[in-house]
């Protein structure tokens, strides 16, 4: 079953293949998608290509109706969650703002019964014209959702406000208008990706974490109104309202979660933490030879385990990745570690890979969740966690 309905509305202008990238994203994290395109879009892409990537046939015409009393335009949106216009062009948000009704994009928009957000794209004069932005003033009184634009250079060579936002933000900013404030208030801390232990000034050991399925959570826990806090070894881009706190080793996370465990309300470890780490970290850089080396290698921290038998009432949450026994591995370290729920998967289904299939475990239950990309999985696993919060009110 699909998360949300989406109607992608794409009118003309040279962003109309931003719009491509941007239902794959939809489709590829589980939303129903479909498309529908102006005269003037079919100019800059095929409606071949919205089919192939929506699994549905594209919308263009007004007088190609589908629907039994010919209605398409009053009954397509009836059933749809949100309807987004990206590109939005200048000629569209005149359009919009008149009630204008004079092909199927815009008549199924003045016929609309869910919200609408539109992506603009278009010259930076254009933008800056007095009638574009008198336009745009009306439409944010009528309620509608502005996501961008971007500053930056523009197809015709300008440079200014008037650029498509970047599919990946539009994507987040889709999903965080859609998904239900469930986490609302609620502080948390997360650990994600694999630390590194120094051996000398350029060598360590590590593992294959990406640390995807930390950034899935968090960025996905934000969106359901959730203060968060991410610990993490990695760089990447995320959700500003996350506060992010880069770390390296095993001693480093651990100093930085006990710096940040203090009043928040869920804890959840998806950091893939080094066991070991050597006993004595060599400066400089050491010298290969012909003759074997001994490394020896100390024990690192559980930090998931101190914080699981601490006092902290925090809501406590693990992960478990193993090779095999994975539901008796899982049940055993969530009764090892006192924690509330833990998250576990198959390291060959699962490490450095863009889907996962995860079982979610607690002292009574154990609810196996079907393959899925780590979106999909991480808002599952939030679900739980916000469900468990509330049932101990």
């Amino acid at each position: 079953m699909a998360n949300h309905k989406i109607i992608l509305g794409v009118t003309g202008g040279i962003a109309a293949y931003k719009a491509a990238e941007l239902t794959r994203l939809l489709v590829k994290n589980d939303f129903d998608v479909q498309v529908v395109m102006t005269e003037s879009a079919c100019h800059f892409i095929t409606p071949l290509t919205f089919q192939a990537l929506s699994s549905k046939e594209v919308l263009t015409s007004l007088w190609k109706s589908n629907a039994n009393n010919g209605m398409s335009h009053i009954e397509l949106s009836r059933n749809y969650d949100l309807i987004v216009i990206a590109p939005a062009s200048a000629n569209f948000l005149a359009k919009l703002t008149h009630g204008l009704a004079d092909d199927l994009l815009s008549s199924l928009c003045l016929a609309r019964t869910c919200p609408i957000a539109v992506a603009p794209a278009m010259n930076v004069h254009m933008w800056t014209n007095e009638a574009t932005q008198r336009n745009i003033s009306q439409l944010k009184k009528d309620g509608v959702l502005f996501f961008g634009p971007d500053s930056g250079e523009q197809a015709c060579g300008d440079i200014g406000l008037g650029r498509m936002t970047d599919t990946e933000e539009l994507f987040k900013s889709i999903q965080n208008h859609l998904t239900p404030k469930i986490l609302n208030n609620k502080k948390l801390l997360i650990t994600s990706g694999g630390t590194i232990e120094m051996i000398d000034d350029v060598r360590g050991i590590t593992n294959l974490s990406s640390g995807n399925m930390g950034f899935a959570i968090a960025n996905t826990a934000a969106s359901m109104g959730a203060s968060v806090t991410l610990i993490t070894s990695k760089h990447q881009n995320f959700s500003e309202n996350i506060k992010v706190i880069h770390t390296s080793d095993a001693h480093s996370m651990h100093q930085a979660v006990l710096k940040h465990i203090n009043n928040q309300d869920i804890f959840i470890s998806v950091a893939a933490v080094s066991d070991y780490t050597p006993k004595e970290k060599i400066k400089g850089k050491l010298k290969k030879s012909d003759s074997d080396m001994t490394l020896q290698l100390t024990p690192t921290i559980d930090i998931l385990k101190e914080i699981g038998l601490s006092k902290n009432k925090i809501f406590k949450v693990g992960f478990a990745a193993e090779n095999e026994n994975l539901i008796e591995n899982a049940q055993k370290k969530l009764k090892a570690k006192n924690l509330d729920l833990i998250v576990a998967n198959l390291i060959h289904e699962s490490m450095g890979l863009e889907d996962t299939k995860i079982s979610i475990i607690d002292k009574n239950n154990v609810i196996e969740v079907p393959k899925s990309n780590k979106i999909v999985a991480a808002k599952t696993i939030l679900k739980e966690i916000a469900h468990r919060i509330h049932l101990d009110k």
